[in-house]
């Protein structure tokens, strides 16, 4: 075997996944708590970016639900693996939410994904708030007790688990693009109407991609609640989780299944170190990152690449032709 066919690209991408996937499951062994802490938390980023833009990125429906189905893993850890009831182990709790949320999403999907445009992104954004209120109302009104107190779970095993949900995650979409799926999703971002023209059933098709993305949201929420310890409807449902994804999808770029875990992956350690250094202004400097990503990156960080790679391509043709120039120049005069 040559060095060309060993570094071409069906050998070199799966053995750079495979050294990656290595590297973040040894960072236990040598990473502190701290680093841990961060990198689990961009590992949740990763899931609910990548989740987000297979639905969305693919159909065109701008999803604002991604809190929800966040919250409702949270929460569902929350009842089933609390100081009180613990009355399952932390791998079925985890299960259990993702099946809560994707059961949350079928049913709402059923009905929303008839809308299109503004509308399903405001029912959408309107499904987060209502839930959020509904178990503040619960808790206040029914049980007297704000907020939950989850048994806690060392920060390894969540790292670990959250981990497992992230490649859990990237394999589905992966397979799902390369599917009869995902092309009926493709249709369905691409013209909606011909799509149901070909016989796509494109309702059913929608919720059902609406729903797996939920599905791997709700368990990554299940994991964060006992790493929480206390959780309560303002946290588990908090908005932010809903713009997040969609913020690091465009600036990681969806043209690729590697862009929104670009994205997340920078953007989430970019919002971790402002936030330290600048508390209260973080927020302004990510707006001015991303209105110069929209305006000359509208492929986001991704999209750099293929530029790049033709730049290398001219600048080598043009070192290239230099070069025959000089050398022809040099036989003449000899």
């Amino acid at each position: 075997m040559d060095i060309t066919t060993f570094t071409s690209k069906r050998f070199f991408i799966p053995g750079l996944l495979l050294l990656i996937l290595i590297c973040l499951a040894t960072v236990p062994l040598y990473g502190s708590r701290s680093d841990l802490f961060v990198l689990t938390i961009i590992l949740m980023y990763i899931i609910l970016t990548v989740g987000w833009a297979m639905f969305s990125g693919s159909t065109g429906y701008m999803s604002l639900a991604t809190a929800a189905f966040l919250g409702i893993g949270i929460y569902t850890s929350a009842f089933l693996f609390s100081k009180e009831w613990a009355l399952l182990p932390l791998p079925a709790v985890i299960v259990i939410g993702g099946l809560v949320s994707f059961i949350l999403a079928l049913l709402v999907g059923l009905v929303t994904l008839r809308l299109k445009g503004i509308y399903f992104a405001i029912f959408t954004f309107g499904l987060v708030v209502l839930i959020r209120q509904l178990l503040v109302f619960w808790e206040l009104q029914i049980i007297g007790i704000r907020g939950q107190h989850v048994i806690p779970v060392s920060g390894e095993t969540v790292y670990y688990v959250m981990l497992g949900i992230a490649v859990a995650t990237l394999l589905a979409v992966y397979f799902i693009r390369r599917s009869k799926l995902g092309l009926a999703m493709q249709s369905i971002g691409g013209n909606e109407e011909a799509a149901a023209h070909m016989g796509i059933n494109t309702t059913m098709v929608k919720v059902i991609a609406f729903a797996i993305s939920a599905f791997f949201m709700g368990a990554a929420g299940a994991i964060m609640g006992p790493s929480w310890i206390y959780v309560d409807p303002t946290v588990a449902f908090d908005i932010f989780y809903s713009f997040m994804p969609v913020l690091m999808a465009v600036f990681g770029g969806m043209g690729q299944l590697y862009g929104p875990v670009v994205g997340a992956a920078v953007f989430a350690y970019t919002e971790r170190a402002l936030r330290l250094q600048f508390s209260y202004y973080y927020m302004l400097a990510f707006g001015i990152i991303l209105i110069i990503v929209i305006l000359y990156l509208p492929g986001g960080l991704v999209g750099l690449i293929p530029k790049l790679w033709d730049r290398r391509n001219r600048l080598r043709g043009l070192i290239s032709k230099l070069w025959k120039g000089g050398k022809a120049e040099q036989r003449a005069n000899t």
